[in-house]
């Protein structure tokens, strides 16, 4: 425990540089995965085929192992952030996609039959009733996609990607050596910190951006 702390205040700067690099890419992903996750599942939401389509296919972008995948992607993307951000956004759409068509789904009938009954047009009963209703299950599926990505974001590092995966790959390389286990450590303690962090974020955004009534 005193070489691993004696690491940490030795290498703080590295570290922390890591942690902004690998929340930095996670946040691209996510913000990328909710425009195209939300969107998407108002589109398909009122058709069953369509949302099953959908669903299907995001849900196959999560059986692709991911060294697989990053792999998959150097001759086509390169080395860097874009292959990273690009396979992390496939892997973070499904659980926004199914929230939100979940969401969407529970809003009761009755309430946008009243609104239509008030001269609300369809565009206007969407953006003012049905997702906010659906908003609080579109958000949880946020907090999902965010955990996953935290993981996954790490096996981005064998494509050159940002983050805290560096350390951890570097650390199994060097497994017998004194470094190795306060690499690896390092790495896996800054992501589950990062993860918290994210986490707390969208919970209190959640709450802010929820009407009093849906939550009481």
């Amino acid at each position: 425990m005193s070489s691993f702390l004696d690491y940490i205040s030795l290498s703080w700067d590295h570290v922390l540089e890591l942690a902004i690099g690998h929340a930095i890419v996670v946040a691209i992903a996510l913000v990328i995965d909710i425009v195209i996750g939300v969107a998407l599942g108002v589109l398909v939401y009122r058709r069953e085929s369509a949302a099953n389509v959908a669903l299907a296919i995001t849900s196959t972008f999560l059986t692709i192992p991911s060294f697989a995948l990053f792999g998959l992607f150097i001759p086509i993307f390169g080395l860097g952030y874009l292959p990273a951000v690009v396979a992390l956004v496939l892997y973070g759409l499904l659980p926004i996609l199914r929230n939100t068509v979940a969401g969407l789904r529970s809003v009761d009938p009755a309430i946008a039959e009243s609104a239509q009954g008030m001269g609300m047009n369809a565009r206007e009963r969407l953006l003012r009733i049905e997702l906010p209703l659906a908003w609080p299950v579109i958000i949880t599926g946020v907090r999902v996609s965010t955990m996953l990505l935290m993981g996954i974001a790490a096996i981005a590092a064998v494509v050159n990607g940002p983050g805290l995966g560096d350390d951890i790959f570097a650390g199994l390389a060097r497994i017998g050596s004194p470094t190795a286990l306060n690499l690896v450590i390092g790495g896996i303690l800054g992501i589950i910190v990062l993860a918290l962090l994210f986490d707390t974020f969208f919970n209190l955004l959640g709450k802010l951006t929820t009407s009093r009534g849906i939550r009481d």
